[in-house]
């Protein structure tokens, strides 16, 4: 191998966007094959997760037409980071590097460049990081913001304003490999490999076709599983939380007792219902982590690959 590339891109329910993103990947491939930066060898990696459209016979039809493109087809829809994973699997075997992006073409594709030439100059990860995000609606950059300063308030080390767009050496994806959590985070895992990293900046477009397949509930699923998976936090600030409300309640009795020791229905029922609440908060928390240790505790597969086109070798996952 010799700087072979390759792009792996998740795919659900992409029918309407893969005709444009087929065409400008295949573009970008070839220019940067061309000047001499990636090997001939290198390839547009398409990921099926699961699409329930015509996604996958697109796939087959790109790789058919164009030695560029190959596909995998998982047999159920596991999610974006499971869909990576597959992906980077195979790219193991296969490349030097891989870029990480989305179906939506949202990601500019000329920061490509500038991540290979990153790779080029000897960093092992590269950040596509937005630089603003003007183009998104109030809403979504609300959500974003929280979502990111969530992740960091309960101790995630991710890498603010960045998400699935990266590239990875095959080092780091070998790495990455030796994670073995089922329900992985992956923006939150790839900082803790400790490789030389750098960092490209670029602006976020509309979508090109179809409906995004983030909605706020998605992205509150995905934080919860990142801070799960990363962070004792939660649990400390459970602990803490326990000490304060003892103070408090030990406070309010002296100053009951102060005013002459009366206290009315209401200030009771209403100081019982606050500590339940509480309570039912905690042992919530508390079963999350415990069921997600139930769930890893099974050593079940991420995924299951249904079918490839224009791949031989199958990975170990």
């Amino acid at each position: 191998m010799n700087n072979t590339l390759y792009i792996v891109i998740p795919c659900y329910n992409e029918e309407e966007a893969l005709p444009l993103t087929g065409r400008t990947m295949l573009e970008k491939l070839r220019a940067l094959a061309g000047s001499g930066r990636i090997s001939g060898e290198s390839r547009v990696l398409l990921v099926d997760d699961g699409s329930r459209d015509g996604t996958w016979r697109m796939i087959e039809k790109l790789a058919e037409d164009f030695p560029e493109y190959c596909g995998v087809k998982l047999s159920g829809n596991r999610g974006t980071q499971s869909a990576i994973m597959a992906g980077l699997a195979f790219a193991e075997k296969l490349a030097d590097m891989a870029i990480t992006t989305d179906a939506d073409l949202q990601d500019d594709v000329n920061a490509i460049d500038k991540m290979v030439d990153e790779f080029l100059s000897g960093a092992d990860i590269v950040y596509g990081v937005r630089s603003k995000r003007e183009t998104d609606t109030v809403f979504k950059r609300v959500t974003a913001v929280t979502f990111y300063r969530l992740l960091r308030l309960l101790g995630c080390g991710v890498v603010f304003n960045h998400s699935d767009f990266r590239l990875l050496s095959r080092r780091a994806m070998s790495a990455l490999g030796e994670y073995p959590e089922r329900d992985l985070f992956v923006r939150g895992i790839v900082p803790m490999l400790g490789f030389k990293s750098a960092v490209v900046t670029y602006e976020r477009s509309e979508r090109s076709a179809g409906e995004t397949k983030y909605s706020f509930r998605s992205l509150l699923r995905l934080a919860a599983s990142g801070v799960a998976s990363l962070s004792l936090k939660p649990l400390r600030l459970i602990m803490l939380l326990g000490a304060v409300m003892m103070l408090i309640s030990a406070a309010g009795l002296i100053a009951a007792l102060a005013a002459g020791g009366v206290t009315t229905a209401g200030l009771t029922l209403s100081s019982v219902w606050f500590v339940g609440g509480i309570v039912t908060c905690a042992l919530g928390i508390v079963g999350e982590y415990a069921g997600r240790a139930y769930m890893e505790a099974k050593r079940r597969p991420r995924y299951h690959i249904e079918a490839t086109a224009g791949i031989n070798t199958k990975p170990e996952h």
